[in-house]
């Protein structure tokens, strides 16, 4: 992202979790329909849905669930979508080559099929990978779904004038005449699949063409780019009012970010796409409700899911935290979103490892993380730079963020004297003045480091421009003295290299829109997250995250704040219940009603 922000390999900002947006939807579940609910209670109680799955059942259900979100989607087109909740609500009327395991847990950061009978298989020298379809899926309409379709699907998203709003993996990975291919809307006079790198040898096989090796492919491939989409049924810019489903849920009506209804899909096979369910009869969404009236609805039953995933507002946290029985239906997952400050390893006197050392340790964690909005709303304190739910995480504390939380002014004048500045110096701090939780933030560094002899001045920007015309612009850094820039960042795949590349390699610094704002520039990282990209096995490409992230925090690059988490609540009427970890939030494509 998700800077989820969101981000992606193209740098394209934002990814899924900063851009996430809040949901609602319509009537009560409880008046929608009966059901028996079926199989085990499950666990219950405060978090039970993070480890495990709430109300377990595969008894269908004639209700309505019904989904409220406070703004609207940024595209319900799945070639064009790029917010968190929207990449977990496709997966009820879509199929990609892969997708994430339906788990709660570890298990659920998972890669595996969905459209594809297996994994990618790569090739030996990296460049190819080659995915087989499963043979009996089919489209709303009855239609098979054949290569063909894979291929236009991606083909398609490489028009960003028609879909502007999408990550931007292929035209950067894919070789052959990929940087130069307009799309088929502008090609198909010519040749309306005439991307080269996308080979189908038949009806049920599709070919990856690669410009250099990129051993992540699967976790692109788990993108919702790679649903099939027939090209005869593609209507650009209006497909997203009635994509073409092949998962168990169709468009029946949709009013533009108003009110989405879904229906059963008949030609749903469930064998073939095992991590999704269909309990329903029927799904609504209703758009640009107030943020307040979802949780008041949530809370009172007449609501089953706030879309947007990130969490109740301050007056519902307040009464679920007072209430054991509403505590006991809530679920506060760390989201894979770190909210960290880049600490930059070029502006003097930081360009020695020392001064940014004494920063680590003179920062005031506790204050941070009340400043985000607690442990609650904000976060878990954070000793690293991977959050606990990135593939291959392990948890150390260089700078004794977990055990001296309020920071160890000492220490950071020990590193002082090291780093040849022992009265302290003077650096800048950059954040977005927009936003109040960064705006507290920057002010509780500001006074930490002041405990110890770090004078600080604060530089506040407007969110919108912040990256582009400022934090991400080395030369404006440089010039006035900034040392020190809040950010935030959720990878686009939950692994090490989708979470370090973007914002620790070296060869990510740029001119303008630099995602490596600390410019750091490490021989150790680079060698490992080139090596991330190049190795196939999964062990051990995974043992490089906890290398990079020690490295990392080694060379004091990063001040880790808060692992993000939400407050999240569970209509007791909802069955198969569960956090899924990747996405942060509730699985979409399993719920049912009791």
């Amino acid at each position: 992202m998700k800077r989820r922000g969101f981000m992606g390999l193209a740098a394209v900002g934002a990814v899924a979790t900063l851009a996430l947006a809040a949901c609602g939807g319509g009537s009560s579940s409880s008046s929608g329909g009966g059901g028996g609910s079926g199989g085990s209670s499950g666990p219950s109680g405060f978090n039970a849905a993070v480890t495990g799955v709430v109300n377990p059942s595969n008894t269908k259900s004639t209700g309505t669930l019904t989904y409220g979100l406070s703004s609207t989607p940024d595209s319900t087109d799945p070639g064009n979508t790029y917010y968190a909740f929207m990449w977990n609500f496709t997966r009820l009327y879509t199929m990609p080559l892969m997708t994430y395991a339906s788990s709660p847990g570890s298990a659920g950061l998972k890669v595996v099929p969905d459209l594809a009978t297996a994994p990618g298989t790569v090739s030996d020298n990296g460049l190819t990978w080659t995915y087989h379809l499963k043979t009996n899926v089919k489209f709303e309409d009855g239609t098979p779904v054949t290569s063909e379709d894979v291929k236009y699907a991606v083909e398609r998203t490489f028009d960003r004038s028609l879909f502007p709003l999408g990550p931007s993996y292929y035209p950067l990975l894919l070789g052959g005449n990929a940087a130069k291919y307009p799309g088929p809307f502008k090609d198909r006079s010519k040749n309306l699949m005439g991307l080269t790198a996308i080979a189908t040898p038949d009806a049920h096989t599709v070919v990856f063409h690669l410009a250099k090796p990129f051993a992540d492919f699967n976790y692109v491939a788990a993108i919702p780019q790679s649903a099939p989409v027939p090209p005869n049924k593609d209507t650009g810019a209006n497909y997203q009012l009635h994509p073409m489903s092949t998962g168990p849920y169709k468009f029946q009506s949709y009013q533009l970010n108003k009110q989405l209804t879904l229906v059963p899909n008949t030609n749903w096979n469930p064998a073939t796409d095992p991590q999704a369910k269909q309990l329903v009869s029927k799904i609504t969404v209703t758009m640009n409700m107030n943020a307040n009236d979802i949780d008041n609805r949530l809370l009172a039953g007449d609501l089953d899911v706030d879309m947007a995933g990130s969490g109740v507002q301050a007056a519902a946290r307040a009464k679920i935290l007072s209430s054991t029985s509403l505590k006991a239906q809530a679920d506060n997952p760390i989201s894979g979103f770190l909210w960290f400050a880049y600490l930059n390893t070029v502006v003097p006197p930081m360009n020695n490892v020392h001064c940014r050392m004494a920063i680590e340790y003179a920062a005031n964690k506790t204050n941070l993380q009340t400043a985000y909005g607690g442990p609650f709303a904000g976060g878990q304190i954070a000793s690293t730079v991977s959050p606990p739910n990135v593939v291959g995480h392990k948890s150390f504390d260089l700078y004794e963020a977990t055990t001296k939380p309020g920071g160890d002014v000492a220490k950071a004048k020990e590193q002082l004297k090291l780093c040849g500045q022992p009265n302290g110096f003077t650096t800048g701090i950059a954040y977005r003045s927009d936003r109040p939780k960064e705006v507290a933030a920057a002010t509780a560094l500001q006074q930490a480091l002041s405990l110890a002899g770090i004078k600080t001045t604060l530089h506040g920007y407007p969110a919108g421009t912040y990256y582009a015309n400022f934090a991400g612009v080395p030369k404006y850094m440089h010039q006035h003295n900034i040392g020190i820039a809040f950010g935030g960042w959720a990878p686009d795949w939950p692994d090490g290299y989708g979470f370090f590349d973007f914002i620790t390699a070296g060869n990510t610094i740029s001119p303008a829109g630099n995602t490596n704002i600390e410019e750091l520039n490490d021989p150790v990282v680079n060698d490992l997250l080139a090596k991330y990209g190049t190795t196939t096995d999964e062990a051990t490409r995974n043992s490089y995250t906890a290398q990079i992230d020690m490295q990392v925090m080694k060379d004091a690059g990063i001040l880790p704040e808060v692992y993000a988490k939400s407050l999240l609540y569970r209509n007791a009427n909802l069955t198969n219940v569960y956090v899924q970890p990747y996405y942060g939030m509730y699985n979409y494509a399993v719920l049912g009603l009791k």
